[in-house]
């Protein structure tokens, strides 16, 4: 390799192991916000998920997702190669370990739909299956394969998915809303009559200094995508702050048009809406659509989550309405906004293709996981369970036992 070349490729690492770090620090962002979101009695227990999942989904996608996504392609279907990966350039580790990164992202959605009633155990298996059965195989779609040839057939359609918005959020979200279905609501969370009741989290103050977090990361999940220390970084970061900005005010305008309290969690998760919408297009639409895009989705957002009370379906920290939503609009806002080509017709409908074609494989799927693992080992904690708190039954720990003297000193033997 000539002196420019190794020179172009050092830089290159650089930023792309900045990028991992950028994502790997939002695993806190989203500890934060979904530790914050639920109840003092149940902050271990989220936390110990967001922890863990991350841990036990990196060696799995070590062990066979990573190659299932990225590994050779013949079929077009999934990667048959680059399992285990111990050999090869330096550059392969360099990828590997960022894409690891996603994966744990896809994961870590699933978490804060279904917290508060389901338990460790049962949780963890549910991430490893859904990190390597569904989102590396449909990862393969869209973005496999990086080694031969061939290429998903998403990807030979012309799909455009720059950082995730179909390929980690829509997935992510769609297996979260499995969960939901399978677990059904918290106790108390909805009347008899269906009225939705309000849960409020213990600590909102962390709830925004999650999302603060993820946003930072955020530079890194979409920069990152680049792959490379390029003169698009600026406009592919604008893109993204600008949408999670107006991510934002589409959220507080349409509280305010609906007149109803101009929420901080709502408002927190109108940003990440609108960041999660950039992810599809960041890179190949001009700053004005990347507004649009953003308005756009921090209305869907709180549109999203009128729909689910609505519906009776409970995910306390709008998992769904914020990855799944806004994934699918930030995919189709991808197909419409590109630079050059604006409103092509063909490209829309590639972009519904992979829309449903998402939809169609994570959620069935995982229903299917969640169904056949209930089976085995039951995912939701017993009703003594959940209204003495998770933190307790399932870790034997308290996340605040200053005062929490009650549950500490109550003994298990109790529940």
């Amino acid at each position: 390799m000539d002196v420019v070349g190794g020179m172009e490729l050092t830089i290159n690492t650089v930023w792309l192991m900045t990028a991992t770090t950028l994502i790997f620090f939002m695993q806190l962002g989203f500890a934060f916000l979904e530790g914050g979101s639920v109840r003092s009695k149940n902050t271990v227990n989220v936390v110990m998920k967001n922890f863990v999942d991350m841990c036990f989904g990196a060696l799995f996608f070590w062990f066979v997702g990573y190659g299932l996504m990225f590994g050779t392609n013949p079929t077009g279907w999934f990667g048959t190669d680059h399992f285990i990966l111990s050999s090869g350039v330096d550059w392969d580790f360099s990828l590997l370990l960022f894409q690891m990164m996603f994966a744990a992202t896809a994961a870590t959605i699933v978490s804060g739909a279904m917290a508060e009633r389901i338990r460790f155990w049962p949780y963890l298996v549910i991430s490893v299956l859904v990190t390597i059965g569904v989102y590396s195989v449909f990862g393969s779609w869209v973005w496999g394969s990086y080694y031969g040839e061939t290429q998903g057939w998403l990807r030979k359609l012309g799909f455009i998915d720059f950082a995730g918005a179909t390929v980690v959020h829509s997935i992510g979200g769609w297996c979260a809303m499995a969960g939901i279905l399978v677990l059904g609501p918290r106790l108390g969370r909805f009347a008899q009559d269906g009225t939705a009741r309000t849960i409020p989290g213990h600590n909102l103050p962390l709830v925004a200094a999650g999302g603060f977090i993820l946003w930072v990361g955020w530079f890194g999940f979409n920069g990152g995508s680049a792959l490379e220390a390029g003169a698009n970084l600026g406009r592919i970061l604008l893109n993204t702050h600008l949408s999670g900005s107006a991510g934002v005010v589409g959220a507080i305008l349409l509280m305010g048009l609906l007149r109803r309290p101009v929420l901080m969690t709502t408002t927190v998760n109108g940003g990440l809406a609108g960041l999660v919408a950039s992810t599809g297009g960041c890179a190949t639409m001009s700053a004005p659509f990347a507004v649009l895009t953003g308005l756009v989705a921090g209305a869907i957002l709180v549109l999203g989550l009128a729909v689910f009370d609505g519906l009776g379906l409970d995910d306390p920290v709008g998992a769904v309405s914020v990855h799944a939503f806004n994934g699918v609009w930030g995919t189709v806002a991808a197909g419409l906004f590109v630079s050059g080509d604006l409103f092509n017709l063909e490209q829309v409908t590639v972009q519904l293709i992979g829309v449903v074609a998402a939809f169609l494989w994570a959620f069935p799927i995982s229903w299917v996981i969640f169904r056949g693992v209930d089976l085995l080992i039951p995912l939701r904690a017993s009703t003594m369970h959940e209204q003495r708190g998770l933190d307790f039954t399932e870790h034997y720990e308290m996340g605040y036992p200053e005062f929490q003297q009650d549950i500490l000193h109550g003994g298990k033997e109790d529940v």
